[in-house]
């Protein structure tokens, strides 16, 4: 029998996980290399200006957080990955940028009701197993009247479809999880936050990423750097049939997606911007 107790240590041990998995490797050198312009795009889509409360889900190291704080904003930037806090103090302080660091995770987190008027996540809360748990915290610490902005990769997009190709190297989700790339699904954002979101905006763009020579340059970038990845690397590393399927699979990813406009491998990873007001 499923007891309230295992379900809430199951949830531990599952957020345990994601911690470690974001941990490894190097996601703040990832976002500021390959990335960097997203957070300014969802903080200029979100109004931000000074004298604002803003709160970041999943702010990783601050890719949105520190444009929101450099726009005169209140920010409180919060993880469930605090290892990641310190290469964004590191730049918020070159940049000039002040703003709170607390560890949070996105399903339950640590701040009273209404208490932001803004709050954000740049492919943050998108990797939150639970999306209608998330988005129900999204929600309850923002102001009615307040904007709740998100920036996340869609599934057709060339990372959502990077997800697609690791699924069947990785172990089954756990039972509620739901995949990250739903999040970049307007009518499932739209559905997650229900008639509490209003004044919606909804709209798809792509991010040009062209610092990769090749498309072997792309999945040894991403095997070395990018948690998910080098988690299901690990889960297979004692099969080198699959590894090497894997090898294979990701550069004929970056392969087929490379747009030939220039030298080196030239892609588009497509996200969705979305903006809503919160009811009430």
């Amino acid at each position: 029998m499923t007891t309230r107790n295992s379900v809430a240590e199951a949830d531990r041990a599952l957020k345990s996980r994601h911690r470690a998995m974001w941990a490894q490797g190097d996601y703040p050198s990832l976002a500021a290399e390959v990335i960097p312009e997203l957070g300014a795009v969802l903080v200029e889509a979100c109004g931000l200006r000074p004298g604002l409360r803003v709160l970041d889900v999943g702010a990783g190291s601050g890719n949105a957080a520190v444009p929101a704080a450099l726009a005169g904003a209140d920010v409180v930037a919060s993880d469930l990955t605090p290892e990641l806090f310190d290469a964004g103090r590191r730049a918020a302080e070159k940049q000039g940028a002040r703003l709170t660091w607390q560890e949070a995770d996105a399903e339950a987190l640590p701040f009273g009701d209404a208490e932001f008027d803004t709050v954000l996540s740049c492919v943050g809360v998108m990797f939150a197993p639970h999306h209608r748990q998330a988005a129900g915290e999204l929600v309850r610490v923002c102001r009615p009247g307040g904007t709740i902005g998100l920036l996340s990769w869609t599934p057709q997009g060339f990372i959502g479809r990077m997800f697609a190709v690791m699924k069947p190297y990785a172990p089954p989700p756990p039972p509620g999880a739901q995949p990250p790339p739903l999040w970049g699904d307007e009518d499932h954002v739209r559905a997650l936050l229900g008639d509490r979101g209003t004044d919606v905006r909804a709209e798809r763009r792509t991010v040009r990423v062209d610092r990769f020579e090749t498309p072997e340059a792309f999945r040894d970038y991403f095997k070395e750097r990018y948690g998910p990845t080098i988690t299901v690397y690990k889960l297979i590393a004692d099969d080198p049939e699959r590894t090497a399927a894997l090898d294979a699979a990701l550069v004929d990813l970056a392969r087929d997606g490379d747009l030939g406009t220039g030298p080196g491998t030239v892609l588009e990873w497509e996200y969705l911007l979305f903006t809503a007001r919160r009811a009430g």
